[in-house]
């Protein structure tokens, strides 16, 4: 199933001892991209990343994170007792020469440099369990999210193959009047040389197999709707595996086809009929550059 690259999710999770929000954006990158910002987790941010590798294999992923600790056992507190008795004793002796005393409010002691250290414990397994839950639930809603868009990208896209078929049908009835326009030119050419001096029957023949190899467009219609029976099995639902790569390497080889018999075609017709298959496989192209 088609995916897009791009999704959103933002979800809150509670347990015992923590409450977390997960914020995860999901972008368009040729590769598989992570970003993280949020609450020091330590090792933890590599088992969150690897939870998203097994779901995941392209786009660029932006996550944030938001933790509190609802235990106070969670954290430990250590407080420079000499240095504050030291600090706590300079303000008396400012204290008793002022005529306004001096005091040092609770918060202010939290924010004097090496008097108090607040440092959260290492997370239990119980916890990093319950992130690594909620980080997977999170991402399965983007996973969603990204299937959702993903479904409306692949109709887009078989619309375009559908149309292209389409004209490919014109196109391959005005292919038979190809022939006989060669044959046309073919003649012109022969009478050209053959009024500068007689022409030798290999020398017709060289004349008539370049021709021939010059304009006939048989092989590039046939591989043309190779390539779209190719793009249209790609986007199977029951494909399992990523095939944007192999999406755009499909529309490369179907703009390269109709380029190869827009320069050959001898038809004007043929020639706008190929205009309009390139306008929709450009329209594939940008299309594909959204998908996993």
């Amino acid at each position: 199933m088609i995916q897009s690259m791009t999704g959103f999710a933002e979800k809150r999770f509670t347990s015992r001892a923590l409450a977390v929000k997960f914020s995860v954006r999901s972008l368009n990158h040729r590769f598989l991209d992570w970003s993280y910002r949020g609450a020091q987790i330590g090792d933890i941010e590599n088992r969150l990343r690897a939870v998203f590798q097994k779901k995941f294999h392209r786009g660029r992923f932006e996550v944030f994170l938001e933790l509190s600790s609802l235990s106070p056992s969670a954290w430990d507190l250590r407080i420079n007792e000499d240095l504050l008795r030291k600090i706590l004793s300079s303000l008396e002796k400012i204290s008793s020469r002022m005529i306004k005393g001096v005091s040092l409010s609770v918060d202010r002691v939290f924010s004097l440099p090496q008097v108090v250290e607040l440092k959260r414990k290492n997370f239990s397994t119980e916890e990093i369990s319950f992130l690594e839950r909620s980080f997977e639930r999170t991402l399965d809603e983007v996973l969603k999210m990204r299937k959702r868009e993903g479904l409306e990208i692949a109709k887009e896209i078989r619309n375009s193959l559908l149309r292209i078929r389409g004209m490919m049908g014109r196109l391959e009835q005005k292919a038979r009047k190809q022939p006989l326009l060669i044959l046309q030119k073919l003649k012109k050419r022969l009478k050209e040389l053959s009024l500068e001096s007689p022409l030798s029957e290999e020398k017709q023949a060289e004349e008539a197999a370049y021709y021939a190899q010059r304009y006939d467009i048989t092989e590039e219609i046939v591989r043309l709707r190779c390539h779209l029976d190719h793009a249209l099995e790609l986007l199977s639902p029951k494909k399992r595996e990523p095939v944007g790569r192999k999406l755009d390497f499909v529309a490369q080889e179907l703009f390269r086809e109709a380029n190869t018999i827009s320069s050959k075609s001898q038809d004007l017709d043929i020639t706008k009929g190929i205009l309009n298959i390139k306008g929709e496989v450009e329209s594939i192209r940008q299309q594909i550059q959204n998908v996993e």
